[in-house]
């Protein structure tokens, strides 16, 4: 081999090089952006270049958020348009909402991410400061509906690992028409009266994994609406709040089912419920089939194990035909703890359609150091082990 081709070959080894390096190593500092870390002045239009410098990348993109307070109103990025599969948002600062509750309280959304493909979040802090929204609304004032903090919409691959959200207006997170997403290692916080804050909601969403996270809030840890298949939640702590719900299902007649769901190894601690199927008292042609919920510790819950099938709050809108969701191949396996009633079980299930295949195996519930009873209408199926309270299957 010459002199020569050792040169060429020594600069093209170079170059690629240089070149892999480079793509791998893309990040977007909001700061270049112009954002501004002292919690004051809005850095919603840094934040919004910074994703359209990254979007228009060729090759996976990270924007970095340093240390600091970011203040920023309702941001939508859109992933129409972008050419990166791969972008990733590394925060180690914290992202505020405006504390007056009208600047995003009538958009929806503070945080909106839709259709976008291949996007991870990684640690960091966003703080809706919700506080004067849900005093307006304990008030009996008129107030906006609140935004939700981190909302995905039609989206693709979608991972968020190590963030905290606490007092969001309304929702936590929403995941809503995605496919694949995984949350793992989530701190979710509001106080146990704040109206309305979900920690994680999923609808018409298929692939979801929310994994080893704490969620604490004045409504459902995590709530799973219509239109959902293929779940799995593991790991999770939940209180204070209204525990793991499926549903409100059923307002309309032509609702997409839920089904293939597995919820196990949860704590539930001082929440109103925990493991719960809620459905409207209403016709309706949806269905909740193939629920496993496994391996669970209650601590002082109110409703440990509950379906509720004729939920209409102040018996408001509810047809007396009563709910035509059909319950089917439910799984409670492994519960225990305490509950703060007497009734431990409830299976409050449809006469127009009831509970099918419902399985009891080795769930053992108390009230007070004594035993627990049980309440159950229209649910057949079968319990086998140690169930107590017994009698319902």
């Amino acid at each position: 081999m010459t002199f020569t081709s050792n040169i060429l070959i020594s600069l093209l080894a170079i170059f690629i090089l240089f070149n892999s390096s480079s793509a791998a190593n893309l990040v977007y500092n909001v700061k270049n952006y112009g954002a501004k870390s002292d919690g004051k002045s809005d850095s919603t239009t840094p934040f919004l270049s910074a994703w359209v410098a990254a979007c228009a990348s060729t090759s996976p993109a990270t924007i970095y958020v340093p240390p600091g307070n970011y203040l920023l109103r309702s941001i939508m990025f859109a992933g129409q348009s972008c050419k990166s599969s791969a972008i990733t948002i590394r925060i180690d600062g914290t992202l505020l909402a405006p504390s007056d509750y009208n600047v995003i309280g009538n958009s929806g959304n503070w945080l909106k991410f839709e259709r976008v493909n291949g996007l991870s979040i990684y640690g960091g802090t966003i703080d809706g400061q919700g506080s004067r929204l849900w005093a307006c609304k304990t008030s009996g004032k008129s107030c906006p509906h609140g935004a939700t903090s981190l909302a995905f919409y039609n989206s693709n691959n979608i991972v968020i690992n190590g963030l905290t959200s606490t007092n969001s207006q309304m929702f936590h997170i929403l995941i809503d028409g995605c496919h694949s997403a995984k949350l793992q290692g989530l701190k979710v916080s509001a106080p146990g009266d704040s109206p309305n804050t979900d920690g994680i909601h999923i609808q018409e969403s298929t692939g979801v994994a929310i994994l080893s996270t704490h969620i604490g809030t004045g409504d459902d840890c995590i709530s799973i609406g219509h239109g959902n298949s293929n779940l799995w939640i593991e790991n999770i702590a939940c209180g204070p709040g209204h525990g793991i719900s499926i549903g409100s299902l059923g307002w309309d007649l032509e609702e997409a089912g839920v089904q293939n769901v597995t919820v196990r190894t949860v704590t539930f601690t001082g929440t109103e419920n925990g493991v719960r199927v809620k459905t409207w008292a209403r016709p309706s042609n949806g269905f909740v089939r193939n629920v496993v919920f496994q391996h669970a510790l209650m601590v002082n819950v109110h409703n440990p194990i509950i379906i509720d099938q004729n939920y209409c709050p102040d018996h408001k809108n509810c047809p007396s035909q009563g709910s035509g969701v059909k319950i089917s191949d439910i799984t409670y396996q492994d519960i225990h703890g305490t509950s703060a009633t007497q009734v431990a079980m409830k299976l409050d299930c449809s006469k127009n359609s009831p509970c099918s295949n419902i399985k009891m195996e080795d769930v053992n519930l108390s009230y007070m150091d004594q035993p627990a009873s049980a309440s159950c209408e229209n649910a057949g199926g079968e319990a086998s082990g140690t169930v107590e309270p017994s009698g319902c299957l």
